[in-house]
């Protein structure tokens, strides 16, 4: 950036460039150089965190207790760091993880190493594990969000309990001077509302600017995934081999453009923008701790190539307590994979569902068995894949033994005792252990957000106080009479977008359509009903719906579906990837003079 360190630019300069370069824990290494070689950026921002990646730094640091945070960071930086401080470049992550302030000294030693003079801030204070018990005995019960169920009922020892920090403590360490900021578990939104609020000097109660910026972090957050990576219409994206990583120009009234540097792979369109809009969201309240944005306000605009504006965000005061994410060892779990061939697939499988529960009947049973037939063969096989279905049997408990050896070997000894064309994808194996994700809130008031300036010192930040405020309506669209007439049995996507993903135990599933006439018909056909007969597996679940006008969209919440959160799942897709593109090639009736179009 052109202005001194930690003095925001002058008002009235050309907007602020916030860019990713990190979608999570293993994105692009490359992403860090080409975005600082593609084009002008004032702030360069990376998500490398997720319910999931908090377990898998608490495994890494058991191993080694220095560690705890994505070390791919600082290969990026051994590779930019030198560029970035030469461009003036701010960096803000949340590659600190579990361990920010290790992450910190990682960086003050490469930036020695290279002989660079760079100024390196942290953030901290999310970190609630050693004062669990006494959250507890203080009446917080740190409800599951889901299932209601007080953690204390659960009887467990958590590894790792993390609140979702806000914008303001990356905000002090920019205007400390900070050329890089290192976040632990801040919201992915608060890597962009933080650079922005300090940018332009908003101060707490901007609440349509500061939601505004809400809603450009979660468009950067995923990386290509705003630019037509994972894009339902992906034949519409040119040069998705290698996509280029998003970028938002925000302006001083919290208006932003959407786009990526000139000549990279990808595509920036209102359907892009739309399908990572809906990514992992509930309703139309989307609460972070510095506002709540409200996504039913939201207007995009297609303003040139690879350009979308984004306006009318409007903003509610920040909710008065913080989301929190709780790991706890779950126990350990062992899978075997059978392959059952030609005729009578269903009785094969039964067979071998009998069996392995009489021979784990009593002390040895586990603690759960699950049994998942995949009809992956087809009548009439020309081949013998074709001709092939899947079984995969997983075993779970917290006693190791249980599901090690003498499990799969358990499975493997059927092999010349069972069904005709018996064969396994694997030989015996160990069991791995697994954890489970507990969602809870706590008051913002007992989190100890911390901001640790280049000079050491640390600052203490302040929660907004809660504030009463009129309820903001929804943006008013007018929506044309749904078409009527004649319809013809084809796929759902062949008109409608969808993508889906998880949040904990629970899959999200965003439906949009690309014209108001479309989403007139989708308002009044996808009902929750007729999803749980399209999407027979979520039909024993809480499903609720909301609708987005404004972005010609629903979005599914589908509770429980993925169980425990993704490293207990037994789903084959544990994440809810693929569930929106199971909805799109489901057929059903859709009218003519829409398929006409």
């Amino acid at each position: 950036m052109s202005a001194a360190r930690g003095t925001p630019k002058a008002r009235g300069e050309r907007p602020l460039r916030i860019a990713n370069c990190s979608g999570f824990y293993g994105d692009r290494l490359a992403a860090a150089r080409e975005m600082l070689e593609g084009g002008p950026v004032d702030v360069l921002t990376g998500d490398y965190l997720a319910e999931l990646t908090m377990l898998i730094l608490w495994k890494g640091r058991q191993r080694d207790p220095s560690a705890g945070f994505a070390a791919t960071f600082l290969r990026q930086m051994q590779e930019v760091l030198g560029l970035a401080l030469a461009k003036g470049v701010r960096i803000v992550v949340n590659a600190g993880g579990l361990n920010p302030a290790g992450l910190a000294a990682k960086l003050r030693e490469l930036a020695a190493t290279l002989g660079l003079d760079a100024r390196i801030a942290h953030v901290e204070g999310d970190d609630l594990l050693p004062r669990l018990a006494a959250l507890q005995r203080k009446g917080h019960a740190l409800v599951h969000l889901d299932t209601g169920r007080p953690l204390a009922a659960e009887g467990v020892q958590p590894v790792s309990a993390n609140a979702y920090l806000g914008a303001w403590g990356i905000a002090a360490c920019l205007d400390a001077g900070a050329d890089v900021v290192v976040c632990p578990r801040v919201t992915d939104a608060s890597l962009v509302v933080g650079p922005a609020a300090w940018h332009y000097g908003w101060v707490r109660d901007d609440w349509d600017r500061l939601a505004s910026m809400v809603v450009a972090g979660h468009i950067l957050e995923c990386g290509p995934q705003a630019t037509g990576g994972n894009y339902a219409f992906f034949r519409e994206v040119p040069g998705l081999e290698h996509p280029g990583f998003p970028l938002a120009e925000i302006e001083p009234d919290g208006s932003f453009v959407v786009t990526k540097h000139p000549g990279t792979g990808g595509l920036v369109s209102i359907g892009t923008i739309t399908a990572q809009l809906l990514y992992e969201i509930a309703g139309p309240e989307y609460l972070n701790p510095d506002a709540v944005a409200r996504f039913d306000t939201i207007h995009l605009e297609q303003v040139g190539p690879d350009r979308v504006r984004v306006s009318g965000v409007r903003g509610e005061p920040a909710p008065p307590e913080l989301k929190v994410c709780i790991n706890y060892a779950g126990g350990f779990r062992n899978s075997m994979t059978l392959l059952l061939t030609g005729l009578d697939v269903e009785e094969k499988a039964a067979l071998v569902e009998r069996t392995v529960r009489a021979r784990f009947a009593g002390p040895r049973a586990p603690r759960e068995l699950s049994f998942q037939l995949a009809r992956t063969d087809h009548p009439d096989p020309e081949t013998n894949e074709r001709a092939t279905a899947r079984f995969t049997i997983t075993a779970k408990d917290p006693d190791e033994k249980k599901v090690g050896r003498a499990f799969s070997s358990a499975v493997v000894e059927l092999v010349l005792a069972s069904y005709p064309g018996f064969y396994a994808t694997s030989p015996p194996g160990d069991g791995s252990a697994y954890g489970v994700y507990w969602p809870a809130l706590v008051p913002a008031g007992e989190v100890e957000h911390r901001a640790v300036l280049p000079d050491g010192r640390a600052l203490a930040i302040p929660h907004a106080e809660p504030k009463p405020a009129a309820r903001v309506a929804p943006a008013d669209v007018a929506l044309p009479a749904a078409p009527g007439g004649p319809t013809r049995r084809a796929p759902l996507g062949a008109l409608f977008g969808a993508r889906s993903g998880d949040k904990g135990g629970n899959a999200n599933l965003g439906v949009w359509a690309q014209n108001a006439a479309a989403y007139a018909w989708l308002e009044g056909f996808l009902t929750v009903e007729r999803l749980q007969a399209l999407l027979p597996e979520t039909a024993a679940h809480d499903v609720r719906r909301y609708g987005f006008p404004n972005l010609r969209a629903l979005n599914f919440v589908v509770v429980g579906l993925l169980g425990e959160g993704v490293a207990s799942s037994l789903r084959p897709d544990p994440q809810a990837k693929s569930l929106g593109e199971w909805l799109r090639a489901r057929v059903v009736e859709l009218p003519e003079a829409l398929l006409a179009e």
